[in-house]
């Protein structure tokens, strides 16, 4: 599956909000967007960013904004948006739902990765089982009951005992329940609206869409 492969600090940039792709420098001085530091659009095109946005000016940044925060791109974007839009319920939160419960943003959530670039990368690389089996599609879709774990092999490696050490102490999503000294999470419900505290207004999506 086709990847953004560019310098991601831009992307935060063009967005005006840290996306935390970068995992915990995000959170650091060195971050662009750290309070400490003077804050410069992408190319330096500071009046164009002064001008005020269109309709679909708004509408587009919000989705983005969402494709970036889950690191896809507009075709598979747009994939998710079809499958929401056919299910019943509300469009935008069925697609927020859909999003949160990819495998590479799980692991992210479970605390195995520092960023969903490092938990796609750590399944592409068959680090992760789902119900003791080997999963290695980053876009696969955890349901109710999933146990996602880190191989046994897997378990030694410096960075993940290092990030569950750093983030495990943090929140876990209500929909998901992780047991740190086994290296191993449940998925124990979808993730309602509520549970997702990414800042999109999923509403801005639809209508892009819709259009």
């Amino acid at each position: 599956m086709a990847r953004y492969l560019g310098p991601v600090c831009k992307l935060c940039r063009r967005e005006k909000q840290k996306l935390l792709l970068k995992g915990s420098r995000c959170l650091s001085e060195k971050c662009a967007l750290a309070p400490e530091r003077k804050f410069s659009p992408p190319g330096g095109y500071s009046r164009r960013f002064a001008r005020k946005e269109s309709a679909y000016g708004v509408h587009l940044r919000e989705k983005q904004k969402a494709k970036r925060f889950y690191g896809i791109l507009e075709k598979q974007f747009k994939r998710y948006f079809q499958i929401a839009e056919k299910k019943k319920g509300v469009t935008g939160e069925l697609l927020l739902s859909l999003l949160e419960r990819r495998l590479d943003n799980v692991v992210y959530s479970l605390c195995f990765a520092n960023s969903r670039a490092q938990a796609r990368h750590f399944v592409r690389y068959s680090h992760i089982e789902v119900n003791g089996k080997k999963v290695n599609i980053p876009s696969y879709l955890v349901k109710k009951g999933d146990v996602i774990s880190v191989k046994e092999k897997s378990r030694k490696i410096k960075f993940v005992k290092e990030t569950l050490e750093e983030r495990a102490t943090g929140e876990i999503p209500r929909w998901l329940s992780l047991d740190a000294k086994k290296f191993k999470g449940e998925v124990i419900d979808f993730p309602a609206r509520e549970d997702i505290q990414i800042p999109i207004q999923e509403q801005l999506i639809v209508e892009f869409y819709s259009k």
